[in-house]
């Protein structure tokens, strides 16, 4: 009797123990707003794949369950805008009046990926980048309208929301774990085509094919690791989810090596351990906090090894340092090579670039370098943002610099002398949304907001993030030719 008294008391603390995590986890007061939303594998129903499917093939049916209610058809409506002006009204009543719009309009679609119960859906950036009306399309036809919580065209990720509950959420895998000739799904929506699933191996890991590189301008700075496999996927995948075969996310597919512009036997995906740092950055602040070594860098091969004497191809070789930036205050020096991050090894830039992009600025890392010398050295460093900084910028502080895409700077008193005008505000960087859509470019100036004029960026920003209203825009290109573009909040 004794004995299963305490049999039974022993089982009782067993079972209250996860269930005390669980509410000291869930009952933390300083979640970010991703760790909320974000479901995870807090309702993982991955399977392992069945290997029984015949002739020794494997069945890839549970993968294919468990993923496509999470992936979803984005389709999107693009409006081109322009404002012909009248200057015989403009003289009676003022700036903007009498003008007429010419609208162009174009369409296109992709894929998508649940990772939120409560509606939020990664995809990629280009799927999205110039929409005026984003649409998503669930497994069971259902359609809704999406916004655009946040950008990153340096990873070619996106997040977009939409209104309501009991979304279903894919399980979220671990794409260091992948291995080269394992099996993987790509699930999407291609030539339109609602929920196609195909399946591949992983070809290669760690892939720099200078796609984003095309799309990007000066201000991007491309992380391009891409996961490569042979599974099918067409216009219309992008956006979409690569699975393992147990059903869980491992990347996002974002494109193929065509001359036709249809598959033609590689495809690239987005691993998920980036694409995760990416989309939680975006929901709690609506922009990517991201860290930089401050070092110019260059994959080692036999021409490099034989240059600088190196004794094998081991490793990622530092070209320079940037002053006064991570890697510098912590004694890095040009012509030291880069074997490890934290643990892992890294033999080529993309790598690299991939582990220091899954960090945030204020995060210490641990850094094996092999010396000029030859001497192995273990450094540990704190990564910086693109200002210097250590400590993340608060989302009080990034809203009041950030609007409907955009990212605004006050212009210095040369530029307003050069430019002719007493004030207004630079559009010094822009990621999908309202603006972008509108046609507005990096270095157009905005002089005047509902023909007020505009002194700070705090002012123009408090504006454009007011909803249900209506705004006008007095806009100088770079070459000092005046528009006036206006829309709907």
């Amino acid at each position: 009797m004794k004995n299963n008294i305490k049999t039974l008391g022993l089982g009782l603390i067993g079972g209250l123990l996860p269930f005390g995590a669980y509410l000291l986890l869930n009952g933390h007061s300083e979640l970010n707003l991703s760790d909320q939303v974000i479901d995870g594998n807090r309702f993982n129903n991955a399977r392992a794949v069945n290997m029984d499917g015949g002739a020794n093939l494997p069945n890839f049916i549970d993968a294919s369950e468990n993923s496509l209610n999470s992936v979803v058809h984005v389709t999107t409506k693009v409006v081109k805008t322009q404002f012909q002006r009248d200057p015989f009204q403009e003289f009676f009543y003022g700036p903007g009046a009498g003008g007429r719009e010419f609208k162009q309009y174009g369409s296109g679609s992709g894929s998508g990926v649940i990772v939120s119960s409560e509606g939020y859906i990664v995809t990629n950036n280009h799927v999205i980048d110039e929409a005026s009306e984003i649409e998503v399309t669930l497994n069971d036809n259902s359609k809704y309208t999406a916004k655009i919580v946040g950008s990153d065209p340096s990873t070619d990720i996106a997040v977009l929301k939409i209104e309501g509950k009991g979304f279903t959420p894919i399980s979220i895998g671990n794409s260091d774990d992948l291995r080269i000739g394992e099996w993987v799904l790509a699930v999407g929506n291609p030539f339109n085509l609602t929920s196609t699933v195909t399946a591949g191996i992983v070809s290669a890991k760690a892939r720099n094919i200078n796609l984003l590189s095309d799309r990007a301008n000066s201000s991007v700075v491309p992380i391009e690791s891409f996961i490569q496999t042979d599974a099918a996927v067409n216009p219309g995948n992008s956006g979409g989810a690569l699975v393992n075969t147990k059903g869980e996310l491992v990347g996002i597919n974002t494109a193929i090596a065509s001359q036709t512009g249809s598959y033609s036997g590689y495809s690239f995906a987005v691993p998920v351990n980036l694409v995760q740092k990416v989309m939680r950055d975006l929901i709690d602040y609506g922009v990517v906090q991201r860290g930089y070594l401050g070092v110019v860098i260059a994959d080692i091969n036999q021409e490099l090894k034989e240059k600088e004497k190196l004794p094998n191809l081991k490793g990622v070789f530092i070209s320079s340092v940037t002053e006064d930036g991570s890697a510098d205050k912590a004694g890095v020096k040009g012509g030291d090579v880069v074997l490890k991050i934290g643990s892992k090894e890294v033999n080529s830039v993309a790598e690299l670039q991939e582990e220091i992009g899954k960090r945030r600025p204020g995060d210490k890392v641990m850094v094996t370098l092999r010396r000029k010398g030859g001497e192995e050295e273990i450094v540990d460093l704190v990564l910086r943002n693109k200002d210097g900084e250590t400590s993340l910028v608060p989302k009080e502080e990034i809203q009041k610099n950030v609007a409907l895409g955009a990212t605004f700077q006050e212009l210095s008193s040369k530029e307003k002398k050069e430019l002719n005008v007493l004030s207004g505000v630079k559009i010094q960087s822009l990621t999908a949304g309202k603006l972008k859509s509108l046609g507005l470019q990096e270095g157009m100036v905005i002089t005047k907001i509902n023909n007020e004029a505009v002194e700070t960026v705090e002012q123009l920003t408090s504006k454009l993030n007011k909803k249900n209203s209506g705004v006008l825009l007095e806009v100088l290109t770079e070459s000092g030719k005046k528009e006036y573009v206006g829309f709907g909040l």
